[in-house]
């Protein structure tokens, strides 16, 4: 596991990531607190989107100003503590046509990533498919992928290159799926073809969760969870914290696998398996040794 399985004659990347990796060591809300903030989500968030409607008819820069606004605001309302860590120079903050690449844990990675730069998102098409975030994803423009499909890839290479060429950037999660944030996938470097095509910088970003100081996998969209699942287990964290770690830009240089390693080790560097033994996790019969790609801070 964590490399490319196959699935029906296609190769689809795997994580052996499930409800085994989900541990906190912070005690969780009440019930009735979770459910407050899952009720204000809901009357903040379709309030937040009627009015983000009627930003298209602004500038793009006010249309993003907003949105970054509102995803804080979603943020706080589920309890959830944004803190960004941005390692750029200030003058070159403001992107454009640049390959966001980022590890990928949970569904709030893409709602944190907004906060930094709105950008247009790759996902498995199965995303536009699921009950109440489909349309949302559809609305924002969200760029279906068939993974594993090696016919389509080239064709949405373009696509986004193309985007990324018109100066609008474009953001994916290289490793093809999501794991717990303890351990990471290896980087799929097909994307990365995209920034050098179009000739645009890659911007690695580091997404990591904490609950008190203390590490937590516990906003992982891991295994068969849904959203639903998910989002219960993040408005039950106690102080949820969510820190956006941005490096600086890469420009294309290289090949795609130069720019996939060097994006990797930015943002999921090796270290011991003390991460895990922070959670307690047994990783015995769950994480074979070729499976534990790597463990990361």
């Amino acid at each position: 596991m964590g490399e490319a399985s196959v699935n029906a004659g296609i190769w689809v990347p795997a994580s052996p990531c499930g409800p085994h990796c989900v541990h906190t060591g912070v005690e969780p809300v009440s019930r009735l607190r979770a459910s407050v903030r899952i009720a204000a989500l809901g009357t903040v968030g379709l309030g937040l989107l009627a009015v983000g409607v009627l930003t298209i008819l602004l500038p793009r820069p006010a249309r993003h100003g907003y949105w970054r606004g509102s995803a804080k605001v979603a943020l706080r309302t589920m309890g959830v503590v944004l803190d960004i860590d941005d390692h750029r120079p200030r003058d070159t903050r403001r992107l454009r046509g640049a390959l966001v690449v980022a590890n990928h844990i949970s569904f709030l990675d893409i709602i944190a990533l907004c906060c930094v730069t709105p950008a247009r998102f790759v996902a498995k098409r199965e995303v536009l498919q699921m009950g109440g975030f489909g349309p949302i994803a559809k609305l924002f423009g969200v760029l279906p992928h068939r993974r594993g499909d090696l016919r389509r890839l080239r064709p949405m290479i373009d696509q986004v290159s193309g985007i990324l060429d018109r100066g609008r950037p474009v953001a994916v999660f290289p490793e093809g799926t999501t794991w717990c944030g303890t351990a990471s996938g290896r980087f799929k470097p097909a994307f990365f073809q995209a920034a050098i095509d179009a000739g645009v910088p890659v911007l690695p970003v580091r997404l990591s969760y904490t609950d008190r100081g203390h590490r937590t996998t516990m906003p992982g969209f891991l295994g068969e969870d849904t959203i639903g699942t998910t989002l219960y287990r993040i408005v039950r964290s106690r102080d949820l914290t969510i820190t956006v770690t941005v490096f600086e830009l890469q420009m294309p240089a290289g090949d795609r696998g130069h720019l996939a390693a060097l994006a990797q080790d930015l943002i999921a560097p090796i270290e011991p398996v003390t991460a895990l033994q922070e959670l307690a996790v047994d990783l015995s019969g769950q994480f074979p040794a070729a499976s534990l790609e790597r463990v990361v801070a």
